[in-house]
């Protein structure tokens, strides 16, 4: 298992200026994708949204999750199969996990005639908001066989909240 680093942000206002341009490059490729869409099928109005979505298909998947909550901490699973530790960013808010994981295969060199190579550049994103506040300073985040897995505790108070009942 590997250890994943962790960018903490305390301050739930707003996107951390780091993620925000990861985000603002995502949006960047996915329009230049829909441009590309748009003028091969001949620059043809109508079909605009048709056209943003494939790009999004393209550019960028989301990948499956699971989110449980076990002795007070969230544990998220991820499913990111084929990245490295060194490929994956997880940000974390006080209510919202983020995670990117992007990567690219170049070959620089080739000595072969290749007929089919699907081998580029890769890329996921996930958002997943959480149903409680979380202690950020304690999330952890690892990397084992494409499954990351992300422990994160919730706040104290949230954990040992008591609910109390009106009688009205």
């Amino acid at each position: 298992m590997s250890n994943v680093a962790v960018e903490r942000v305390q301050n739930g206002d707003g996107t951390p200026p780091a993620l925000s341009e990861r985000l603002a490059a995502i949006a960047e490729k996915v329009r230049q994708r829909a441009f590309e869409i748009f003028q091969r099928r001949g620059s043809a109005n109508g079909r605009s949204l048709e056209d943003w979505l494939q790009a999004e298909l393209d550019i960028v998947k989301a990948p499956e999750a699971e989110l449980v909550e076990k002795d007070g901490t969230f544990q998220v699973r991820v499913a990111v199969p084929g990245f490295d530790v060194k490929d994956i960013r997880v940000t974390v808010l006080p209510t919202t996990l983020f995670v990117l994981a992007q990567t690219e295969n170049k070959e620089e060199k080739r000595e072969r005639d290749v007929y089919f190579s699907e081998f580029g550049q890769k890329q996921v994103f996930r958002r997943l908001d959480l149903p409680a506040p979380i202690n950020v300073e304690k999330v952890t985040a690892s990397l084992e066989r494409g499954i990351l897995q992300i422990m994160a505790p919730k706040t104290v108070d949230t954990a040992n909240k008591v609910k109390v009942l009106s009688a009205a």
